[in-house]
């Protein structure tokens, strides 16, 4: 009778522990506090954007503080510099957070469920696609009103003038209004999801954060919007 010989397993190589970054977690936080960045800068944008109805001499005047806030303590556009540079690491880290989230949900499951039905809101389904948009948007909008590159009828020093002049073209009017909803879904979704990511939600304020989340979304996107409606209709010209 043959002895059965047993044969030592072989020890599995350990994996290095997983650093900050190259968790999910902290993919998720990154998105999270990146996300909350970008959207204190979405509320003073939204609030700087709203002077236009006091006039071309008030949203100039705004115009003109931008590049000397800080001043005297700091130079000219340096904190505007700030801003921009603090604006283009979140955008960035939010962005590559999000397609490397994305490349492993789908290697975690490769192959689609056979039975196809709706489990999420029409934001979160949405969520990748407005990412594109908005990205494309950023480009367009520095092209448009910081850089003056695509706006013909722009005017160096004259934010007021270069508002009304993009908001005058039928295509400029589709851009912005069509990146403003992609703004609002994403706002509505994200919000939710980072007080979720950063333990700021459970069962009993679920509820209220999606109320915010809404209103947030809600009031962004109309105070967006406000300013081509107003240029469209004649109230700001």
């Amino acid at each position: 009778m043959a002895l059965a010989t047993r044969t030592a397993a072989k020890p599995s190589p350990t994996r290095p522990p997983r650093t900050f970054w190259g968790s999910t977690l902290g993919k998720k936080i990154v998105m999270a506090v990146s996300g909350l960045i970008m959207l204190g800068y979405l509320v003073a944008h939204v609030v700087g954007n709203l002077k236009v109805f006091f006039g071309p001499d008030e949203f100039n005047a705004y115009g003109r503080w931008l590049r000397v806030m800080g001043a005297p303590v700091l130079h000219e556009g340096w904190a505007l510099w700030g801003v921009r540079i603090l604006l283009l690491a979140a955008v960035v880290a939010h962005a590559v957070c999000a397609y490397q989230l994305s490349r492993r949900d789908i290697k975690a499951r490769p192959t689609a469920y056979v039975h196809k039905r709706r489990r999420a809101s029409y934001a979160t389904r949405t969520m990748r696609w407005g990412g594109i948009i908005i990205a494309l948007f950023i480009v367009w909008h520095i092209l448009d009103l910081t850089t003056l590159t695509v706006n013909e009828n722009a005017q160096h020093g004259r934010p007021y003038e270069n508002v009304v002049a993009t908001f005058s073209t039928w295509y400029g009017n589709v851009i912005y209004v069509t990146a403003m909803l992609a703004v609002g879904l994403h706002i509505r979704h994200g919000f939710w999801s980072a007080a979720q990511t950063l333990g700021a939600g459970n069962a009993r304020r679920d509820r209220a954060l999606k109320a915010v989340a809404n209103g947030l979304a809600l009031v962004l996107t109309a105070g967006f919007l406000a300013v081509p409606v107003a240029v469209m209709t004649g109230l700001v010209s």
